[in-house]
């Protein structure tokens, strides 16, 4: 374990990091910052400045560097063994889930950077906004928990993001790239421009019958090139004995255990809210996934179709069973639609960045949903809570009645052109379909607030309690996280 030393920060707090790993507190009579109060340092790095806004030069790449020494982090950085992971969606992994960061060990490891970028920082070097402070963070505990490798996933990406702090040595082979190990999922041709290995999606029987822990048909093209990764990285560092890693027919006891049990959230989580407390099966269920492109969206929708029909088969074979007892063949039997009528209701809670085009997310979504036979009821268009704003898990902002909704009112637009296209094309609609639409008839609506959105449904759920809620959160992590926050606090 790697010393940090006494950490101070300007609130009188000091802490100490142990060779042992545990933490110090060494001034007594100080109360030392909280999780929430270190959140809300971390808000402040938050700016409106785009990625092509020069006015500032906290944003040149080569400040970085002068972030690096300020850290103590040029002869780690430079040592670092990294794979470094691009491309649309690309989850974030995470390394050796043995060695965890605990809360206090975050608070010690944000202030000792925090207050030394602060005490260093100029109008030549300012302080680092969130994304770079957030990397830069990441590499000094790397650094100091000693880490055999790092996966690290780009920013928004390029030659200038954060994270080519870490792969130096990446740049200098650029003129041996034919002899790097490269990785990727199946590609349009004109994409392929390098000599790449095509990573193939995994075979779901080398789980040994079990699933893998990320919902969705297309975690198996993920999962596909994380196995490639992981083989390629063992092979290169000499990691062979009892993983049988030259055997593509079968999977090491370890690889399986990893697939199998990882988790995401926020991407194809399913939360049963915990604040309905009704009598008969009246309740809410959010289905939230981070999707914010087009390719997203559509396999967004397809895995919301998919989970909520086996959701609706569980709920309609449990309401049967004081009457027929607990075999559920009969309702096996049913057709997909048929569960879909059965009380239940989906309804759509959406945002996306302005940087977004909603004409190119929201008919992929509609029409992956309606290729299954399904269809929104509504749609509820919020402004996120913390995005530009600040981070973190205690109670969100209230309403702000100034708050510019001009956005969100577009994103509605777009919303109810497409339900017409889409009712325009699709014939009368059934005597099902009418009897889930609630009360009020329109198809959307703007709230100013996300808790106002929430309430809003909690109030449709007690006046609706024969029916499921079956809530789409997408378009933006952002959103999905306060979300999160909202309904599992």
């Amino acid at each position: 374990m790697l010393e940090v030393g006494s950490l101070s920060c300007s609130r009188s707090c000091y802490f100490h990091i142990r060779q042992d790993g545990d933490i110090e507190y060494l001034k007594k009579n100080v109360k030392p910052p909280t999780y929430e109060e270190t959140l809300d340092a971390l808000s402040s790095l938050i700016t409106k400045r785009t990625r092509a806004d020069k006015s500032n030069k906290g944003d040149q790449f080569d400040v970085l560097f002068d972030y690096v020494k300020i850290l103590d982090l040029e002869d780690s950085i430079f040592q670092m063994k990294v794979i470094h992971v691009a491309g649309i969606n690309m989850h974030i992994y995470r390394i050796d889930t043995a060695v965890e960061i605990s809360e206090d060990k975050f608070l010690a490891y944000f202030w000792w950077c925090f207050e030394r970028l602060k005490e260093k920082s100029s109008e030549d070097v300012p302080m680092p906004t969130y994304f770079r402070f957030l990397a830069l963070l990441a590499f000094k505990i790397f650094a100091a928990e000693q880490v055999e490798v790092a996966i690290l996933e780009v920013g928004l990406g390029g030659k200038f993001d954060a994270t080519n702090l870490a792969t130096p040595l990446e740049r200098l082979l650029v003129r041996k790239l034919q002899k790097t190990p490269a990785f990727t999922v199946p590609q349009p041709s004109e994409a392929m421009g390098v000599a790449l290995q095509v990573a193939h999606p995994l075979d779901s029987s080398l789980l040994n019958g079990l699933q893998l822990g990320l919902q969705g048909e297309h975690q198996y093209i993920n999962a596909g090139l994380a196995v490639a990764l992981c083989r390629t990285w063992l092979q290169k560092m000499g990691h062979y004995e009892g993983t049988y890693l030259d055997q593509a027919n079968s999977l090491p006891e370890q690889f399986v255990k990893g697939l199998t049990t990882a988790s995401l959230q926020g991407r194809a989580q399913i939360v049963a809210d915990p604040f309905v407390n009704v009598e008969g099966p009246g309740d809410a269920v959010f289905y939230l996934d981070g999707a914010h492109s087009p390719e997203s969206m559509e396999i967004c929708g397809n895995w919301f179709s998919l989970a909520i029909k086996e959701d609706t088969q569980h709920y309609g074979s449990l309401k049967k069973q004081p009457y027929e007892s607990s075999n559920v063949s009969n309702t096996a039997l049913r057709g997909p639609n048929e569960f879909l009528s059965m009380n239940s209701i989906q309804i759509l809670l959406f945002n996306c960045m302005s940087v977004r085009d909603p004409q190119l997310l929201l008919p992929r979504l509609i029409r992956a949903c309606a290729n299954q036979g399904v269809h929104f009821q509504k749609a509820l268009f919020v402004p996120n809570q913390s995005v530009y704003s600040k981070v973190g898990s205690h109670a969100l902002p209230s309403s702000d009645p100034q708050v510019d909704l001009s956005w969100q009112l577009q994103l509605e637009k777009v919303w109810k052109n497409l339900v017409h296209e889409e009712k325009d094309s699709t014939l009368e609609e059934s005597k099902e379909d009418c009897e889930h639409s609630i009360r009020n008839s329109e198809t959307s609506i703007v709230f100013p607030s996300l808790p106002l959105a929430i309430k809003w449904l909690m109030d449709s759920v007690q006046q609706n309690r024969s029916v499921r809620f079956q809530v789409l959160v997408t378009g933006s992590l952002h959103l999905v996280g306060d979300v999160l926050r909202m309904i599992k606090r």
